[in-house]
């Protein structure tokens, strides 16, 4: 088991493209956030979070924007944004502007177009995805959707995401296909696939090239941090730029 602190996209990404998503490892912190711990709003040291945002920011062109995430379809323009932008993605245009989303358990998506003249990055959990943050990002991209291609980060993943009946009402409400991404667990409970679910809307508005998405934070303590796990845990973040 790697205990590497970064994961770097394996996507076909244009040269200029950077990108990469933290692991828990390789941080200042302690237990319960051991050791990499990106979020000032989970209980954590602030010392030790800065610490830790130092660490990362030594790997970037700037300074991330970080967001305040709060589980909506709202898209930042990161290249023009101030302060910390209640949303839930965010896209850049200009070289060195960073997107950043932070997660323990929703998924991250990175996104690109393949000409490497825009990027995102969104936080899907399952009101994300059923809100629309995905299609939210690519309109904002404003770039042909065949033009682009994704990366899903580290989640939880399939076999641990359990979920009540109203979670999946709310996918299939949208699309019967959603169906598929569901497995009944009995008692009104399901497993919900994260990943399906993001690549069938991914699908639907018109990208094809869809990389990653074999993660999971519930399962892997070693190299993740999982709210659903460890409820007072660490955030991580993933991260994409143009160079």
């Amino acid at each position: 088991m790697s205990n590497k602190p970064w994961i770097t996209p394996d996507w076909p990404a244009p040269a200029n493209v950077r990108a990469l998503s933290t692991t828990r490892n390789g941080g200042v912190g302690s237990a319960p956030y051991a050791s990499f711990n990106l979020a000032d709003h989970v209980g954590d040291d602030p010392l030790l979070v800065a610490r830790n945002r130092s660490l990362l920011r030594a790997r970037l062109p700037a300074e991330p924007l970080w967001l305040q995430q709060v589980h909506t379809s709202n898209v930042a323009e990161a290249d023009r944004a101030s302060g910390i932008p209640e949303a839930d993605a965010s896209i850049a245009r200009l070289p060195h502007t960073v997107c950043a989303v932070l997660t323990a358990d929703c998924l991250p998506i990175l996104l690109c177009d393949r000409h490497g003249t825009v990027v995102a990055a969104a936080h899907a959990g399952w009101r994300g995805l059923a809100g629309g943050v995905i299609e939210a990002t690519i309109a904002a991209m404003a770039a042909d959707p065949a033009s682009l291609m994704a990366w899903l980060g580290p989640a939880i993943g399939p076999a641990a995401f359990e979920v009540g009946g109203e979670v999946r009402d709310a996918f299939l409400a949208d699309d019967q296909n959603a169906a598929g991404a569901f497995a009944a667990r009995g008692d009104d409970k399901w497993l919900a696939d994260l990943y399906q679910l993001a690549r069938l809307r991914l699908t639907q508005s018109g990208i094809d090239q869809i990389s990653g998405g074999e993660y999971c934070t519930y399962r892997d303590n070693e190299r993740f941090f999982s709210y659903r796990r460890e409820r007072t845990t660490g955030r991580m973040a993933s991260l994409i730029w143009l160079s």
